[in-house]
C-alpha cells in the first residue's frame, strides 16, 4: 500500500548516516520503500525512537518500537582507525559513503572524525579489525544529517564521474585496438600474394 507521503519528504526525516542497517542501500532507498509500502518505519537504528516518531507522524502511521533485527539505538559514535594496526589496504575508504577516510595506500588511513556519520561500514570492510567506534558524547542533529547528506551526494557524484571516465577510457582503448587491428589486417591483405 503506497503511503500519502513522498519518499523525498521521508528521506529528510532520516539521519543520513547511509549505514544500510535498514536493509537498503541508503536513506533515500529506505524512504522510497517506506513510501511505497514495502518497508515498515521501524528499521532505522541510528534514528532511534525519535526518528520513528517523525516517520510515523509524516506517514500517518502508529508509532512502534525499533525492530531489533535491524540494530539497536546507540549513542552517536565516530570511527577511528588504529594507525599501528592499519595495513593501508584502502578498503575502509572505499566503503565510506561520505568519503571522510583518507590515507596513502599500503601505509596508513585515518578518519576525519568531525565529518564521520558513524555508519560503521568501515568496520565491516577492514580485514585486520583496525577500526574502533568511539562514543562522541554528543547528539546527532538535523544539521549533522543535512551536512552528511550533502557529503554523500557529492561523494556519489564524484564516484560516478570516476566510473564514467574509466568507462570512456576503456571504450577509447577498445576503439583504438580495433582500428589498429583493422589497419594491420588491411595491410596484411594488401601485401599478401594473390592466388589464382
Amino acid at each position: 500500500m503506497t503511503l500519502p507521503v513522498k519518499a523525498c519528504d521521508l528521506e529528510m526525516l532520516l539521519p543520513q548516516t547511509q549505514c544500510r542497517q535498514c536493509g537498503f542501500d541508503g536513506c533515500a532507498q529506505y524512504a522510497a520503500a517506506i513510501s511505497e509500502g514495502r518497508a515498515p518505519i521501524n528499521r532505522c537504528a541510528p534514528g532511534g525512537a525519535a526518528g520513528i516518531k517523525k516517520l510515523a507522524r509524516a506517514a500517518g502511521l502508529p508509532v512502534c518500537e525499533l525492530d531489533p533485527e535491524f540494530g539497536r539505538e546507540l549513542p552517536y559514535s565516530t570511527a577511528r582507525i588504529r594507525a599501528q594496526d592499519c595495513i593501508g589496504c584502502a578498503l575502509c575508504a572505499a566503503a565510506c559513503p561520505v568519503e571522510v577516510i583518507s590515507g596513502v595506500a599500503k601505509h596508513v588511513f585515518a578518519v576525519i572524525e568531525q565529518a564521520c556519520t558513524g555508519c560503521g561500514l568501515c568496520i565491516c570492510a577492514c580485514p585486520v579489525n583496525a577500526v574502533d567506534m568511539i562514543e562522541s558524547n554528543r547528539t546527532w542533529t538535523e544539521q549533522d544529517a543535512l551536512a552528511a547528506r550533502e557529503r554523500y551526494l557529492q561523494a556519489q557524484q564524484r564516484r560516478k564521474r570516476i566510473k564514467d571516465a574509466k568507462t570512456q577510457s576503456v571504450q577509447h582503448d577498445a576503439a583504438m585496438r580495433a582500428d589498429i587491428l583493422a589497419a594491420a589486417l588491411q595491410k596484411a591483405s594488401a601485401s599478401s600474394p594473390k592466388r589464382n
